[in-house]
Formats: structure tokens, sequence, C-alpha cells
């Protein structure tokens, strides 16, 4: 399964993902985790990647041009569009049996936005789905990205060895 991770803060999200049981799973190729600092993508030479609500509104959010053209980089990496996540306090909560159904993607892209979010035309025309941690906000959406990714990952046959004992032990003892 394969991860990509659009963020301002790529340092953030690999010190978790790049550790114990995940860093086990990806040097076994069964995770494959892309980090991607938004800036890269931003087509001005200071790259800026905030501006003022095309709307009006207070405060500032994520230009859709370096998400946009980050994602579009993604596709063409894998060749398909991937299924795209940003992550929002007002998204769908985070569970168990979503985060099952999220593991039956063979791509998942992670937006995490900063400021007041991102530009509304983002999740209009490129979200698949937004999704939530809790009924909380943090100062951005890493911390949201590493426990999806986490998550998402347990569900992967040979990710957590310890899943894959249990069910063989419980095949042989009828527990």
């Amino acid at each position: 399964m394969r991860f990509d991770i659009l963020t301002l803060f790529p340092e953030m999200v690999k010190a978790p993902l790049e550790d114990s049981i995940i860093k086990r799973a990806s040097d076994k190729n069964i995770l494959d985790i892309h980090y991607h600092n938004i800036r890269d993508f931003s087509d001005n030479k200071h790259r800026k990647v905030d501006d003022e609500p095309y709307g009006g509104g207070k405060g500032m959010i994520m230009q859709p041009q370096p998400i946009f053209d980050g994602v579009c980089h993604i596709k063409e990496e894998i060749g398909e569009k991937p299924y795209v996540i940003y992550v929002s306090p007002a998204g769908n909560l985070l569970n168990q049996d979503k985060v099952r159904k999220l593991s039956e993607n063979k791509n998942i892209t992670i937006i995490c936005g900063h400021y007041e979010g991102v530009d509304q035309r983002i999740i209009d025309e490129i979200v698949d789905e937004e999704i939530s941690i809790g009924d909380y906000v943090l100062t951005g959406g890493e911390l949201a990205a590493c426990v999806i990714v986490d998550s998402v990952s347990r569900m992967i046959e040979g990710v957590y060895p310890m899943r894959n004992a249990l069910k063989k032990r419980a095949i042989i003892t009828g527990f």
C-alpha cells in the first residue's frame, strides 16, 4: 500500500512513521510512504502557499495551486488517481469501520491543512473524503495524517506481525 502525505512540514510526519512497526513494514516493502512538501509545488519564487480567502473572510488559507499540482504529481507517479483525504475537524470521524474501508485502497494521499484550512476548490475538485480524528482542533493536519497512516497500516496483511500470529493461534486453539 502506498501513502503520500502533502504537508508544509514533512519532518513532522516522518518522525513517527519512520520508526517501530511502520518502519519495519516499509523496510519489507509492505508499505510505501512518501512525504511531499507542498511548497515544492508552489509556482512563485518565494514558495508562498497561503493567501486570503477567495470569497473574503478572516485569516489565511492554503492556495489551491500548490496542492492541486502536488496531487497531479502523485497521480503521474503512480499512474492513477489516488484516494485523496483532507484531514479536517469538519470531516467524517475516523473509527475502526472507516479504517477498514480505507485499507481497501491501494493508494492514499493525505492533504495536511494549515492556517484556516485549504481553498474550498481543493475540497470540491480533488478531495474524496474529509476525515477528522476527533472533536478538537490541532495546529495542522500532520498528527491526524500520522494517526490515519498508522491505523490503516495495521489492517494491511504483514504489517502487524502479532495480528497474524494471533489469527493463527485462534485457528489452532479454536479461540
